[in-house]
């Protein structure tokens, strides 16, 4: 397996990087940063500055400008304890060679960055085995330019004459590793394909959202189960999935990993058995953190998501959470109780329009407006117990 447990740790000082393009605008990329360090921050690494460039297209050498390479360089020499530098775009491996040969720091992308996370926080055999296959389809374009001192002949009895080039025997290496990863997330798959049709005739509710939005928090309180939550992202990587019964009426509810932004394609493509899941899902809850002030692009992120998953034509409520959150950074304490009132309708009423009605406005942390959301939940799976399972339904009313 390759070893990423170096890439951060907790004694990391980073630095961050990002690229301004002509569709983007300061206060998208100012945002992009944000989630970076957060991102950064749940790997460990503190970061102590950032650094964005404003370009046509990135630079193909080194992906910023020279110049605003050198800046970052009198910067790190200047500080004396920058250990990290993290790019929020992705990078080719001559890219990451040609910026840590000018700079001397190593350096990593926001790919990277993600996997690192990803592998320490994979705990089954599943999830370390999708982490280890996209951290070899990552590393594998990358060979030349990051291993560029493997290219020579290799040496010794045997290897004389043509032969093959270290970086080619590191290739097929790798090649022939994630052929055997595959494999074994093929029989994963079958063993995960078994167990849900263990499951029986019931409907299937699946929590999807960007992450961090409150998703295993509001699993707990629909469940009534423990399910690991904490204020970082990707807490939960492995679906986790929990029999609910409200009012007679039985459903399986699971948990999936939460999206983001630029996720890495191959890691998307690696963990495709956990969000079969969200596929075979009869009614998604689509968990929406209102009170981030980038929401709505999150929200469309995920959709985008759900879209390229198939899921578009599924039964969906959106579950706006952190109430508490958007109220206590939106209102003034000196706002008045009617304004206030004003606020909060206009805003229920163009989700309910948008969502069809299929919208509920809760606060997870201390259950607001949860029996609403279970109510609401429950009528959406009685009437697909009507669609699916039609001589089952009589007995859950």
């Amino acid at each position: 397996m390759i070893d990423k447990k170096n890439i951060v740790n907790q004694e990391e000082h980073a630095i961050l990087v990002g690229v301004i393009q002509p569709d983007q605008t300061e206060s998208q990329v100012t945002e992009y940063l944000d989630e970076l360090e957060f991102l950064a921050e749940t790997a460990g690494v503190k970061t102590i500055k950032r650094f964005t460039q404003r370009l046509k297209h990135p630079d193909a050498r080194s992906f910023v400008g020279k110049g605003k390479l050198e800046e970052i360089k009198k910067f790190i020499l200047s500080k004396g304890n920058i250990t990290l530098v993290i790019f929020d775009d992705e990078l080719t491996g001559s890219q990451i060679q040609n910026i840590e040969k000018e700079i001397n720091t190593r350096t990593i992308d926001r790919s990277d960055l993600i996997l690192d996370i990803f592998a320490s926080r994979a705990k089954t055999a599943q999830a370390r085995t999708q982490v280890e296959l996209a951290q070899y389809q990552y590393i594998l374009p990358r060979l030349k330019g990051m291993w560029k001192h493997l290219e020579r002949q290799g040496g010794g009895v045997g290897t004389r004459g043509p032969g093959e080039t270290e970086i080619e025997t590191d290739r097929r290496i790798v090649k022939d590793k994630i052929s055997l990863l595959k494999k074994r997330l093929g029989d994963y798959d079958r063993q995960a394909e078994t167990q849900r049709q263990e499951r029986g005739e019931f409907i299937r509710v699946a929590l999807v959202g960007y992450t961090n939005v409150g998703k295993s928090t509001i699993m707990n309180g629909l469940s009534k189960s423990e399910v690991f939550a904490e204020n970082k992202l990707f807490a939960t990587l492995d679906t986790t999935t929990r029999k609910c019964v409200f009012e007679q009426t039985p459903f399986l509810l699971s948990d999936t990993v939460g999206f983001i932004r630029k996720l890495p394609h191959h890691l998307v493509e690696s963990f495709k058995s956990t969000l079969d899941e969200v596929r075979e899902a009869d009614v998604l809850l689509h968990v929406v953190d209102i009170a981030h002030p980038q929401y709505e692009e999150q929200l469309a992120v995920v959709n985008k998501t759900l879209a390229e998953l198939g899921c578009t034509d599924k039964p969906t409520i959106t579950i706006f959470n952190k109430m508490d959150k958007f109220e206590e950074v939106t209102f003034d304490e000196w706002l008045e109780e009617d304004v206030k009132k004003d606020i909060l309708r206009e805003l229920k009423e163009r989700w309910e329009e948008s969502t069809k009605g299929n919208c509920v406005f809760v606060s997870a942390i201390d259950k607001k407006n949860f029996d609403v959301l279970r109510q609401t939940i429950l009528h959406k799976v009685r009437d697909m117990y009507q669609i699916r399972y039609p001589y089952k339904a009589e007995y859950f009313y």
